[in-house]
């Protein structure tokens, strides 16, 4: 759909209605959004193209052809983790105290529905969530919320650290947190410096203005540093329940799914 298509029909179509004209105008048998539930003929492009991402083999960012829900908005990433609650946890089957962390919209409307007020979202700025949360400073107490969801967000915190140990600390024993964030394939060890503070630099050394670090396939030994039990999933060895060896939901084969459980 070109651009000035799109400004028109965005002067002339309610907005209740935008999503219906989508579906119709991109839709066909190729895709399935798992979210929406619409079928498509393509997913969008979308990202961001620094060479660094590329270099780093960076799973979780760069630019992709075909990423971005044209009805829902949903990238690949949200359409994993949503895809994870519904065939590898019993999110929707249980009521849970949950502290989504940054929610993605179309992902929070989905869990709003089956956890009710038990359903918290937090972020430092962000508009539509339940309260100011920074995730440095949970003010929260100890043992709070059975899980806590926390996607791409590790990677914007200057002290992740102080940020894993609070997201430790408000889990009650037994419970969990998805914590996704960009990780290079290349490297062996995550990448900071904080010395770099312009969002050009930020640009070159780690593909976005405002992360403050790449990290590695160390990842997951910093999570286990701050108490957690980790759990890594690859939902291409589950293809059936995660769009078939076609992968009809338009999902990246190499991102991993990072499950940290506090032990009982």
């Amino acid at each position: 759909m070109n651009e000035p298509i799109k400004v028109l029909l965005r002067l002339v179509v309610p907005p209740r209605l935008r999503p219906r004209l989508r579906a119709l105008y991109y839709g066909g048998s190729r895709y399935t959004c798992p979210i929406c539930g619409n079928h498509l003929r393509r997913f969008l492009p979308a990202g961001l193209d620094f060479p660094v991402l590329k270099e780093k083999e960076v799973v979780g960012g760069g630019y992709y052809p075909n990423i971005l829900c044209p009805v829902c908005g949903s990238f690949d990433r949200m359409r994993l983790l949503y895809l994870y609650l519904l065939h590898k946890t019993d999110l929707f089957q249980k009521r849970y105290k949950i502290l989504h962390v940054a929610p993605e919209r179309i992902v929070a409307e989905r869990l709003r529905l089956v956890s009710g007020a038990d359903y918290m979202t937090g972020d430092l700025h962000g508009d539509n969530v339940t309260g100011d949360v920074d995730i440095t400073d949970i003010r929260f107490p100890d043992n709070t919320f059975d899980v806590i969801i926390c996607n791409h967000v590790l990677e914007h915190v200057i002290d992740d650290k102080r940020a894993m140990r609070e997201i430790y600390r408000t889990l009650k024993p037994g419970g969990w947190a998805i914590l996704q964030v960009p990780i290079s394939l290349t490297l062996e060890t995550t990448y900071e410096d904080f010395s770099i503070v312009t969002e050009a630099g930020r640009e070159r050394a780690f593909g976005q203005s405002d992360h403050v670090r790449l990290y590695g396939r160390d990842y997951k030994d910093r999570l286990e540093q701050a108490g957690f039990k980790v759990d890594l999933f690859q939902w291409t060895a589950e293809a059936e329940h995660f769009g078939t060896p076609k992968n009809v939901f338009g999902l990246n084969a190499k991102e991993a799914i990072y499950r940290a459980a506090k032990p009982n």
